[in-house]
This record gives structure tokens, sequence and C-alpha cells, in this order.
């Protein structure tokens, strides 16, 4: 907080007004201490408060802040800098958050950033593709990554140029291994083989899965935004070129928007998934097991009726097993789908929801599966996917031959 206020009174001061750092620092921590406001939105609010009391028009006030010219994407990294940029508009994302107007990606022919433009403050839309002249926009940081806000003293204006933008980020491979993906933000290009193609009920989204190459797997996502005309089919090899990478829950994925392309390609790729056969007992069964909701937007499932990315949402049903197989020597975390959690507990999504209708609580759904599964042998085969196991099969075991149970059963009777 000590660097906003001297900032706030350095900026004043070029302008002849000498305001008392105590009455700047008393208005920042009521409003970002009591009032829980972003540091940088309760600093624009303190600005705008003494440019009033002082008679001060904004224009005055950041015109002396000489940040009057032109800049370029590859210039901007310094938190609270105030900019005028000349973009042209990348991508717009999917948002369901009321406070934002927009947000996405904007470049030039140095890079690429996020921006996101703010409900209150009134702004015209951007269409992807066109290139604008954007006044006063001020950098803040976010997941230790630089973006713009766009608010009340910002200006849109679009224009005729078109720009060249630079879509590769500075001293990034433009074709990688899924291994060497370990920052989001990147663009990338990727070849690899389609390992799986996963059920997607999100209109949003086109087809979302795993690629894989000899390094690895990773997500992928493709929106239908994107309007890309391929259609990815399991077993088959592609060239990804100028996909996003992307964090979330501290997992990295590949996004496909619309300056991405697929091409199918001819190599042969051994993909390196990690196939695991194993057999435990089936020791816990994990919260967020059972009949859960998933966002309709981006088929995350919701914890209290919330998605991380688009808040509260209505949702729809689906049905998952999170469980732990213990060897005897190891524990492992493993992830069953739908079909296969239908299979295995012998309750489908549609009993699951009765079941929860009758009871008024989803809880019944997973409690009857520990009563089911907890405590039996199984021997499961998949993909790692993290800590996971991606279940692909499952088989209940019984290492007890009819016959030697028996047996046994005649040996302590004689006992």
């Amino acid at each position: 907080m000590n660097t906003i206020v001297t900032d706030i009174k350095a900026k004043f001061k070029e302008l002849g007004v000498d305001i008392p750092a105590e009455k700047i620092e008393e208005r920042l921590e009521k409003l970002i201490v009591q009032f829980k406001v972003p540091k940088e939105e309760a600093k624009r609010s303190v600005i705008n408060f003494f440019l009033k009391e002082h008679g001060i028009s904004k224009d005055q006030f950041y015109d002396a802040m000489g940040e009057t010219g032109i800049s370029k994407i590859a210039d901007i990294f310094e938190v609270g800098k105030w900019f005028n940029l000349k973009a042209k508009v990348v991508q717009l994302w999917e948002n369901s958050n009321p406070s934002i107007s927009q947000v996405g990606l904007i470049g030039d022919e140095t890079g690429t950033i996020k921006f996101i433009s703010w409900e209150a403050a009134g702004l015209p839309a951007l269409e992807e593709g066109n290139t604008y002249l954007f006044k006063k926009v001020v950098v803040s940081e976010w997941n230790g990554k630089v973006e713009i806000n766009l608010n009340k003293s910002s200006s849109i204006e679009q224009i005729p140029n078109d720009i060249q933008v630079q879509i590769r980020t500075k001293g990034v491979v433009p074709l990688v291994k899924v291994a060497d993906i370990s920052e989001d933000g990147i663009w990338v290009d990727l070849k690899g083989k389609i390992v799986q193609l996963w059920e997607n009920s999100n209109p949003s989204i086109s087809q979302v899965g795993l690629i894989g190459d000899e390094t690895g797997t990773i997500k992928f996502i493709k929106w239908v935004s994107a309007e890309i005309p391929t259609d990815l089919v399991e077993g088959k090899n592609y060239l990804f070129k100028n996909a996003v990478t992307n964090e979330w829950n501290g997992k990295l994925e590949i996004t496909l928007n619309r300056s991405s392309s697929i091409e199918e390609i001819a190599d042969e790729i051994e993909v390196s998934t990690k196939d695991i056969v194993m057999t435990g007992a089936m020791i816990d069964i994990q919260s967020g097991s059972g009949l859960i909701k998933r966002c309709r937007e981006c088929n995350r499932s919701l914890t209290k009726g919330a998605c991380a990315e688009h808040g509260k949402v209505e949702g729809v049903y689906d049905l998952r097993l999170k469980a732990v197989l213990d060897t005897g020597t190891i524990t492992q975390d493993i992830l069953l789908k739908r079909e296969i959690t239908e299979k295995i507990s012998g309750i489908t999504l549609d009993n699951a929801i009765a079941m929860a209708a009758d009871a008024l609580d989803q809880s019944v759904v997973v409690e009857t599966m520990k009563q089911k599964l907890l405590g039996k042998y199984y021997t499961v085969s998949g993909s790692r996917v993290d800590r996971y196991i991606l279940v692909e099969s499952i088989k209940k075991e019984s290492f007890l031959e009819p016959k030697l149970i028996q047996e046994l059963i005649k040996e302590a009777e004689a006992l």
C-alpha cells in the first residue's frame, strides 16, 4: 500500500498539488481493508476523489503522467502504469461474470496480452478481428501475469489499420513436445495423436479430450467460436498450430481458438500414455464422487452450485467416482467417468437423480456406492493423468475360489 500512496502523492505533486500521505493512506485503507476493493480499483477511486476535490480534469492528470503516446504490448510490464495502445482483438473469451463486459486477448506486432473491459466502464463492445485505439488502459497483475483493464477512464476507438499480430511469445520453440509445455499463456504448435475424446454437453465447446505424443498427454479444448472445420477422430494424428496453453486448477491444458488451425498428418505418433494395470482393494471413495453437477459453459464440476470460472450456474447432472485403491504396497487415486461408474456400481445417472430426489439429498448416492464398493478388490487399467489413473476398464476380483471357501469353512467347523 505504501507504494501506491507514494505513487499517487508524486503524481499530484507534479501538478502542483501536495496531498498529505496520511489522507491518501486513510482512503486507500478504508477501500482495500474494510470494503475489500482490489488495489488497482481502490487506487483509481482515490485518484478520482482527489481530482474532484482539487478541480483537476482526468485528461490533465493522465497527460501529466507522460503516457499520451502509443505503446507496444511488449513494453507493458509495470503494474499500475497507464498506456495507450493500438491493437487487434485476437480472441474474445466466454464470460458469465456480470461485472465484466468482455474479456479476451488483444495483440500487436510485438505480442498478445489479456484484457478485461469492466461493465461499469460503459465502453462499446469489441469484435474479434477488428483493430482499435485503446486510450488510458491500466496494467494489473493476476496469477503472476500482467493484463490490461479498461475502466471508466478508458476509451475505445475502432480504426481501419490492420495489424499483423505476433502471436508467439518470445523464447518459445514453435513446435513443442507435450513434456515441454510448462507455462500458461504461451502460443505453441504441437504434433500429437488423439488419445481420447470426452463426452461434452457444453454448447460452447466443439470437442474436448486428450492429445499425446511420445513424451506424454495433455487435455485440449476446441471452442465452437474457433470455427475450425476439422473434426478430430480418436487414434488419428494431427498438427495443432497456434494453440494456447492455459492453466486451470494447477493443471495445464491447450485451447484452440480463431487463430488456431488443425491439420491431419501422416506421421504415426507413439503416445506415451503411461498405461497402468493395477489390482487392489477400494479403501476410500473421495469427496466429489457420486451425483455431481457440471457447468453448462465449461463442463467443470460445481462446488456449492458455483463454477470456478463462471460463478453461480444452474448446472447439469453427471455421475463419477473418485476412489483410492490399496495394492498392499501403495495407494493410488483413480477416476471413473459416468459409463464406468454406472457399470461397476449398478447405479445409472437416472437412478442417481431419482434417489437424490426421493431423499432430498445428493449424498445418498455416494453413500450407496460406498456400501456396494468399499472393501472389494478390483483390477483397473487406464492412463495416468496427474495423480489419477483415468480408468478405461475395471473388473471386480474374487481371490478365493468357491471350492477353497468351502474347504476353509469345513476346517473352521472342525476346529
